[in-house]
């Protein structure tokens, strides 16, 4: 826990981010490079987690939230402290255990003897990127302590509501092995989630690449400050207010998330979440190529990632070994596509 928190102060340190860079003309020619300069430093200390970076990039401007899936020990944690770096925000990681308390993340009173009176100590949810690591070992209690701060950007402690520092994105992390004694995330919280992503192990020549980057040195390699919150903060409005979705466009969102619902083999479809999701993920993957408008591959290529865990398949599905992702890859497939 740290300091008092109030709300002038949040405003006091969202003027410090970027204040050297509010000349600058942010547009979709601006995004792009940003991305680009991102990428490059990234690749510096991070190796074979391209589309990591790319996620984590679509989520910051899109101002979603996002859970990562993988193995223990293939960097999911280094690879968001390093991005947190590129951008000039501030981080903070938590490591969720079963006697974890929603205090131990909102903040708490702590009596003052001086003044006699009780203060609100912040916990560290007041980051603007917050890693919560292995969140499905956390009690239901703690995990729902999130769900206010993911969705409203704001929290409340002893009825009084505190904001939380803008940009604001919440990643966490979980492992696919080692469920016992875990508390899985209820469709609701995961729903809560714009983008879901599954990692794998790195390829053979990507951990070759590891062990002579370490063989190198031991140290930690520091990756340089590419942008500011500021800066984001005008990159989501630039995103917001000028890449243009087409009618036909919309419309095939529309109708990937409602084939997603009639498909015989899925027991829960995609709620209008699902569609919100879709729409905005593709308008920042636009901006990142340099294009103010989508086009129907921007919908195809942030597809796994914004639907894959909003699709629930019956259970004599599951048995049969068929994934949400299969199902998804075959609505893909049978959509037509706007001309």
């Amino acid at each position: 826990m740290s300091d008092d928190i109030n709300e002038e102060e949040i405003l006091e340190e969202e003027e410090e981010l970027g204040s050297e860079e509010e000349k600058l003309i942010i547009d979709v020619n601006f995004i792009k490079d940003t991305w680009l300069k991102i990428r490059e430093e990234m690749h510096r200390a991070v190796i074979g987690m391209d589309e990591v970076i790319e996620v984590l990039f679509i989520g910051l401007l899109s101002e979603g939230h996002i859970l990562l899936e993988g193995p223990p020990g293939i960097a999911k944690t280094y690879a968001a402290q390093n991005f947190a770096h590129t951008l000039g925000l501030k981080f903070k990681r938590v490591q969720m255990t079963p006697d974890l308390l929603p205090a131990d993340i909102l903040g708490t009173m702590i009596f003052d003897p001086k003044e006699l009176k009780f203060r609100f100590k912040r916990g560290p949810i007041f980051s603007n990127i917050i890693l919560v690591d292995e969140i499905n070992r956390a009690p239901p209690k703690t995990q729902s302590a999130l769900l206010e701060a993911m969705e409203e950007r704001q929290i409340t402690v002893e009825g009084v509501t505190y904001p939380l520092p803008k940009p604001f994105i919440v990643l966490a992390t979980q492992n696919p092995i080692e469920m016992e004694g875990t508390y899985p995330l209820p469709e609701a919280q995961v729903s809560r989630f714009m983008l879901y992503l599954k990692i794998g192990y790195p390829s053979p020549e990507d951990e070759l690449k590891i062990i002579r980057l370490k063989n190198r040195t031991l140290k930690r390699i520091n990756v340089n400050t590419v942008v500011s919150g500021r800066t984001i903060i005008e990159m989501q409005k630039v995103i917001q207010r000028d890449v243009k979705v087409d009618d036909k466009i919309m419309r095939y969102i529309r109708d990937i998330v409602i084939a997603c619902r009639r498909d015989a083999r899925v027991l829960l479809g995609c709620s209008p979440r699902a569609s919100i999701a879709l729409l905005m993920a593709s308008k920042v993957r636009a901006a990142m190529l340099g294009r103010d408008y989508v086009i129907p591959d921007d919908v195809k290529h942030v597809a796994m990632p914004a639907l894959r865990h909003r699709v629930i398949l019956k259970p004599e599905i599951e048995l049969s070994g068929v994934t949400s992702d299969d199902v998804i890859l075959t609505i893909l497939k049978a959509v037509p596509v706007p001309a």
